[in-house]
């Protein structure tokens, strides 16, 4: 018969001490966090392509810690901001241009002849604009910005050719901003606000004649089947996005998943403007195998559009707007021409 000996006592609570370490350890390696994360539909762009990849890119720097739910049907489009700010979504991908009516600084790019391509909003983005929007983001959304991008270049897509001045007037045109609204106003024609959802039944029943889109949404969605004239006036060509993270819902994450998060949406941010032209080159020949051809607007009647008859509306209602929100409109925008090396003539 084996002689069974009682362990010291010292001992038996070192054991104690260790299984529970290790219970503790174990939970801590096994913590995961999900999070959900509001988009809009934009097939296409690379604003889809880049959100959808998401998950993907935070389960891998997180090594599985954080998983992020990616869905176009969590909130309407328009709340899509607002959303973030109280608390109904982790995350979400943001436009600034439907803030623009509320917070000016969000709609800067839709200025017309202010900033024309994506090298002029990069450049202004590192330069100051950016920092304030982040400040911005949030004092008034409550939101934290993981990453910024932005849209393909718009183009108008209409029924009719809209190759002159002159051929804007009594146009019904579906725009996405106030700043453009203002200059279709002002062109003759009839600015209407209208979610991407209800373009293409709007276009078929006539309500409008054409409309303002990403070059890359309005290929996938196709509204070049019935507006068959695909044309670029640089009017507001580049509009950005930005990925939102909810403050309480990223501060629930540790200090080391923090960081692991923002490595992966600083690649992303990199790929969203190192792969731009790429983005918005594709879309164009997918569509051009279809038959589609581009027109873009010759110097000539650029130099007429931006005549201040057109273009004055837009920047005084701008102003205006600062002026009620706190800012000085007037010098705002001549940081952004001084940054571009332009005159306020431009």
């Amino acid at each position: 018969m084996s002689q069974r000996f009682p362990l010291p006592r010292g001992f038996q609570a070192a054991l104690a001490a260790a299984a529970l370490c290790t219970a503790s350890w174990s939970g801590a390696a096994a913590q995961t966090y999900d999070l959900t994360m509001a988009v809009i539909t934009s097939p296409g762009d690379g604003y889809s392509i880049l959100t959808a990849s998401v998950p993907e890119r935070v389960a891998k720097a997180t090594d599985g810690k954080v998983k992020v739910t990616v869905s176009d049907s969590l909130v309407p489009p328009a709340q899509i901001a607002t959303a973030v700010r109280e608390g109904r979504v982790d995350m979400s991908a943001a436009l600034h241009t439907y803030l623009a009516a509320d917070e000016p600084r969000m709609g800067i790019f839709n200025l017309p002849g202010l900033i024309n391509n994506i090298q002029e909003y990069k450049q202004v983005c590192d330069a100051f604009w950016c920092e304030d929007t982040r400040k911005i983001w949030k004092d008034k959304w409550n939101a934290i910005v993981l990453a910024e991008g932005a849209w393909c270049t718009q183009q108008l897509f209409s029924k009719d050719p809209i190759h002159k001045v002159e051929d804007f007037k009594g146009k019904r045109l579906r725009v996405h901003n106030p700043q453009t609204a203002e200059v279709v106003n002002a062109l003759g024609g009839k600015p209407v606000a209208m979610p991407t959802t209800e373009i293409f039944p709007a276009l078929e029943r006539g309500v409008i004649d054409g409309l303002f889109i990403s070059t890359c949404v309005g290929g996938s969605l196709e509204f070049w089947r019935i507006a068959k004239n695909v044309q670029n006036w640089s009017l507001g060509p580049i509009n950005g996005w930005a990925i939102l993270a909810n403050p309480d819902s990223w501060q629930k994450l540790p200090a080391d998943v923090q960081k692991q998060v923002q490595g992966a949406m600083d690649a992303l941010q990199q790929e969203a403007f190192g792969n731009y032209d790429t983005f918005v080159s594709n879309a164009q020949q997918e569509m051009m195998k279809k038959g589609v051809t581009f027109w873009v607007a010759p110097e000539e009647e650029r130099a007429k559009l931006m005549q201040q008859q057109y273009i004055g509306p837009s920047y005084e209602a701008w102003n205006k707007r600062a002026k009620q929100v706190g800012f000085d409109g007037p010098a705002y925008l001549d940081r952004v021409r001084t940054t571009l090396g332009k005159s306020a003539s431009n």
